[in-house]
């Protein structure tokens, strides 16, 4: 009776039942990090997130992805305990390891394309987790002075327990989909230290109002997700009606394809933020000293409205999974830079190159990340010739930022397709039937950036007598 219940429920919002199984188990992390708040001891807390966590896994996508979670976990603490000063190497490599040949094992891509599911979402969250912990573990052997903000931030002295360690793998309110957070934040959350201490004139903020927020953003993201899907398939891309339209209607669809594919992502992030409100650990200080209004940032994953109206595609990684975007920055961007230098597009591109290995071996991942790359450089480009005029010249300015507008939008949504349809058939289809307008582009103004350089006009200043 159960299982008719489940095939009809899953027919009527157009799903099968494995997603529908991973949904209301999604969704359950709401409630059951509620509970998490009432639950009594530091030890009982790590033993409540490690078991609701393993359990929500197990019923969502069977025993086996408790097993899978084991041998990332297992290499990250014993890399901890046997090794420290290479600990944050050894895991980041094994790690990803591990996760490359599930990615090939399960073909998760063609899996999630196909409205299936599977463990291997929430692997690649725990992939960053542990490697981060590791990392961290690493740093603590380290002096202060040479470090950056987030080491000095995030480092750990001590190892932590079995418990701990377990109770911050699984917790079941980012388990599935993120957010990723630190190691610290989850131990300081617990033992009520740090910005989430309730003694003196400090006080515990309430999550209710943020917390149905993000509810009420999760239902919006999914109606319009659902009312969309159906009119812009991918499946389009490859049929003879597709190639039959003209270069602008082309376009438009791809555009509209990747503003649908977004509204599941919005969803997604939005009930895990919901979680990560209720059971506190979302919190982020206060906006004031009056402790008037709470932030809760550290849940944030994803602000639709900045992605979607993006001035420059380097504001894109600050609005689109934020979490995952912060550690690629904490723990490959700037690891990679030597000290005194700085940043050009080798480490971008590195950067988006571990990006694109962490979502799985597809060529569309692959040409995605590389696109994405060249994007933000070639907006990086446009931004240079923007400051290079004279403030006097306010018009020219704001038409250089309606020029770097519309190339994010026109790059992101053409690059986005090879993101969705995942083969190098499709995307190569997909991008020839727009001239490989969005790869020309950047392209082009990176070249235009080298044969003109500029300098930003700087305000004179005024001498004093």
């Amino acid at each position: 009776m159960e299982l008719l219940d489940m095939d009809s429920m899953a027919s009527s919002i157009g799903v099968s039942v494995a997603v529908l199984r991973f949904l209301l188990c999604f969704v359950a992390t709401i409630p059951v990090s509620f509970l998490w708040r009432f639950v009594p001891s530091r030890l009982g807390k790590h033993i409540y997130s490690a078991a609701s966590g393993a359990f929500l896994s197990y019923l969502s996508f069977g025993f086996s992805s408790n097993l899978h979670f084991l041998v990332p976990m297992t290499i990250g603490y014993a890399s901890m305990a046997i090794y420290r000063p290479f600990s944050g190497f050894i895991t980041f490599f094994l790690g990803f390891a591990y996760l490359i040949g599930c990615h090939v094992f399960y073909m998760s891509g063609d899996a999630w394309k196909e409205g299936g599911i599977d463990a291997t979402g929430a692997l690649m969250v725990l992939t960053l987790k542990v490697i981060s912990c590791s990392i961290n573990y690493n740093d603590g052997m380290l002096k202060e002075e040479g470090l950056r903000e987030a080491q000095k931030k995030n480092r750990l002295i001590q190892m932590p327990s079995l418990i701990e360690y377990f109770g911050y793998c699984l917790c079941c309110g980012s388990h599935f989909a993120g957010p990723v957070f630190e190691m610290k934040d989850y131990l300081e959350w617990t033992e009520e230290k740090g910005i989430w201490a309730v003694s003196g004139k400090q006080k515990r903020p309430s999550p209710f109002g943020a917390m149905i927020r993000a509810i009420f953003q999760a239902a919006i993201c999914m109606g319009l997700y659902l009312y969309l899907v159906p009119k812009f398939p991918l499946t389009r891309f490859t049929e003879p009606v597709y190639q039959e339209w003209g270069f602008w209607k082309r376009f438009g669809y791809q555009y509209m394809a990747g503003l649908t594919a977004r509204w599941k992502y919005y969803f997604i992030w939005s009930i895990s933020e919901a979680s990560i409100i209720i059971s506190g650990l979302g919190f982020s200080g206060w906006t004031d000293e009056t402790q008037t209004k709470a932030k809760w940032d550290r849940a944030k994953n994803v602000d639709i409205l900045g992605v979607e109206l993006a001035k420059s595609a380097v504001q894109i990684p600050l609005y689109w999974n934020i979490q995952v975007s912060t550690w690629l920055r904490h723990y490959v961007y700037e690891r990679i830079v030597k000290p005194g230098k700085k940043a050009g597009f080798f480490q971008l591109l590195a950067t988006q190159t571990v990006s694109a290995v962490w979502h799985g071996l597809y060529p569309g991942y692959i040409i995605f990340f590389v696109q994405s790359a060249l994007m933000i450089d070639g907006s990086k480009a446009i931004y240079r010739w923007q400051q290079a005029i004279p403030p006097k010249m306010a018009m020219l300015r704001n038409v250089m930022v309606l020029i770097n507008f519309l190339y994010t939008v026109l790059v992101l949504n053409y690059s986005a397709v090879g993101f969705m349809v995942l083969s190098l058939h499709e995307t190569i289809v997909a991008y020839k039937s727009v001239y490989f307008i969005g790869t020309v582009i950047p392209i082009i103004v990176l070249l235009l950036s080298s044969v003109v350089p500029v300098k930003p006009v700087r305000p004179k200043t005024v001498k004093k007598e």
